[in-house]
């Protein structure tokens, strides 16, 4: 699922996280305090790829996600449940400016919301357009990850879409599966990697535990090493494609 995607065989990446741009030519930093890249910055990354289309993969928390299995009906019509969904997706993550949604149904009814700032998508996809690099496909990293890895992994996994934060410390995104997605957590809050285990990966198990999904695997981007678990471990190696098929 991508917040769009338009009709192109292939796509140059650019990938985009608080603290960095990256293109086929390298990393660029990110100088802002809150983490965004500036039109400047965007369009100096810009210029590193090829003309035309594009497919942007950024951090989990400029796109965040949200999975819903309580939707026990949906009202007729594309535009009702266009906006259904955005206020389903306003309520869950508790936000007060208009959000772009995109929502992808999943086994047992459930859903899978992704969003971000209207405003912020429209600068991008008109920044983009201006270099002659179209914006074809945007997907928060987690969902980028999870594509690549669960459809081809025979027993339940735990992903971690890890973001560096100071201090050797992390945000980011804990997914996992069993025959579909079975779990979204997200956090903005830094935590360092006993802190994701005590806190986040061992509770998030005994959950999954209680549901008959106990992962078999853990996945972990985004962090140089990562102490051992219960899980057995896998460390995804950092390697950023130049390009992406569509």
């Amino acid at each position: 699922m991508s917040l769009f995607s338009f009709g192109a065989k292939s796509a140059s990446v650019l990938w985009v996280e608080p603290h960095r741009l990256h293109t086929e030519s390298g990393d660029r930093p990110i100088r802002s305090a809150d983490g965004l890249p500036s039109e400047d910055e965007l369009a100096q990354a810009l210029t590193n790829l090829p003309t035309g289309p594009t497919q942007w993969i950024v951090d989990d928390l400029m796109a965040p996600s949200v999975l819903l299995r309580d939707i026990v009906e949906l009202p007729p019509g594309a535009e009702a449940r266009d906006a259904f969904f955005r206020w389903r997706f306003n309520q869950a993550m508790a936000l007060d400016t208009p959000h772009a949604v995109q929502a992808l149904p999943l086994d047992d009814g459930a859903w899978l919301l992704a969003g971000m700032p209207e405003a912020q998508r429209d600068a991008w996809v008109q920044l983009a357009l201006k270099m002659g690099r179209s914006l074809n496909v945007l997907l928060p990293r987690w969902l980028w990850l999870y594509n690549r890895l669960a459809p081809s992994r025979t027993m339940p996994g735990m992903l971690l879409s890890l973001c560096p934060a100071s201090g050797g410390k992390f945000t980011g995104t804990l997914a996992a599966w069993g025959r579909s997605l079975s779990l979204l957590r997200q956090w903005s809050e830094p935590a360092d990697p006993d802190a994701w285990i005590a806190e986040r990966i061992l509770p998030s198990s005994a959950f999954l535990q209680r549901e008959n999904r106990s992962p078999q695997e853990l996945w972990v981007w985004g962090a140089p090493t990562f102490p051992p678990t219960s899980i057995p471990l896998h460390m995804i190696q950092p390697e950023i494609p130049v390009s992406e098929a569509l």
